[in-house]
């Protein structure tokens, strides 16, 4: 008799999850996903139909990041609708959660996020490969698009709620779901165990979120191979906690600090406003240049200081260092054909014989 996962319908279904195998719920997701986006368009496309083309600056200024939000929000939502619909998953499934660990690695991660950027900074102007030229200051020239006459404060709380929207869904995308579902995929698949199985899926999903970054404005090599490494660390976070808080308040707040509180470009993009300007003569190869940090040897320093420092996050709420392996092998959320049918049989088991 051919084994299950031999037949057609066990190389497409899984009888025993009920729910697609991995190749094929990373397939259904894409589309979700991409039907997500679409809407998020479509909206953003009708507010900026509605808005008044003679609305204030301030006013002009909320629908232009809200525009750009709106499509991050429907791909949001598309990963989470395929993880409930077409995974079965629960949000802690995802490394989501709203327990006092959750919100206390959230934390951890958005001080790191502002320490980090911090070191960058403090090492360029020790080396003298920048100098500050102003304070609350408003660019001619951002690539999140805010005209002039808005308030600097305005335009950078915009631009840190805009970073909140890339952080959520590009950690929710790459690590929560991606991660995931490859690690679920390779574990036990020709003998990997799930140690592999989880050092298989940071790879893969590291190095998704590298490519993804690929076609970033004055992007090169060494931004893509940081990129990388960060990537690795933010999958590192996961698998040691499973919780994706750590990487998503680094995510937003590294992002946000870089770019609108240090002055630098980040991943290639230019804010509309920062907390501080300054003027970069060093090295590119060391500074990153016109990507910003990211694509500099100086990356490698923050990198470095990151990794002790969630080594000794995870060792300290922890107690140890080792990876999940619940991260391939969650608890799904089952339909409830499956819930009655255990029941019933629990209720079996459990009555009287005769």
């Amino acid at each position: 008799m051919a084994r299950p996962e031999r037949t057609l319908r066990g190389l497409l279904w899984n009888d025993d999850e009920d729910r697609p195998r991995a190749f094929w719920r990373l397939g259904l997701a894409t589309l979700l996903v991409l039907v997500g986006g679409i809407g998020g368009l479509v909206a953003a496309s009708g507010l900026a139909a509605f808005a008044p083309s003679t609305a204030p600056a301030t006013l002009a200024a909320l629908v232009t990041v809200a525009a750009r939000t709106l499509p991050i929000a429907g791909f949001v939502a598309g990963i989470l609708a395929a993880a409930w619909l077409i995974d079965r998953r629960r949000l802690v499934d995802l490394g989501l959660g709203r327990s006092r660990a959750w919100w206390a690695d959230l934390a951890f991660g958005l001080a790191l996020g502002v320490v980090l950027p911090g070191l960058v900074f403090a090492l360029e102007l020790a080396a003298g490969f920048l100098r500050v030229t102003g304070a609350l200051v408003t660019r001619a020239d951002p690539s999140l698009a805010v005209g002039p006459g808005v308030p600097v404060v305005v335009a950078v709380a915009l631009t840190f709620a805009y970073f909140v929207g890339v952080g959520v869904f590009e950690e929710l995308l790459f690590r929560g779901y991606l991660l995931t579902n490859v690690a679920e995929g390779l574990d036990g698949w020709f003998g990997v165990g799930h140690r592999g199985a989880l050092a298989g899926a940071a790879a893969v999903s590291s190095l998704a979120f590298a490519v993804g970054h690929g076609s970033n404005p004055n992007v090169t090599p060494l931004a893509i191979a940081n990129i990388l490494l960060f990537g690795g660390f933010f999958a590192a976070s996961y698998l040691l906690t499973e919780r994706i808080a750590v990487a998503i308040g680094f995510h937003v707040t590294w992002n946000f600090s870089l770019a609108s509180v240090f002055g630098f470009p980040v991943s290639g993009v230019r804010t509309p406003a920062t907390v501080l300007a300054v003027e970069q003569s060093g090295p590119e190869l060391v500074t990153g240049g016109s990507f910003g940090p990211e694509g500099g040897l100086v990356a490698l320093v923050a990198f470095a200081a990151g990794v002790a420092a969630l080594g000794w996050w995870v060792r300290l709420r922890e107690g140890t260092l080792r990876w999940r392996a619940a991260v391939a092998r969650p608890t799904l959320r089952r339909s409830a054909s499956a819930e009655t049918a255990e029941t019933a049989e629990s209720t079996a088991d459990e009555s009287p014989d005769g």
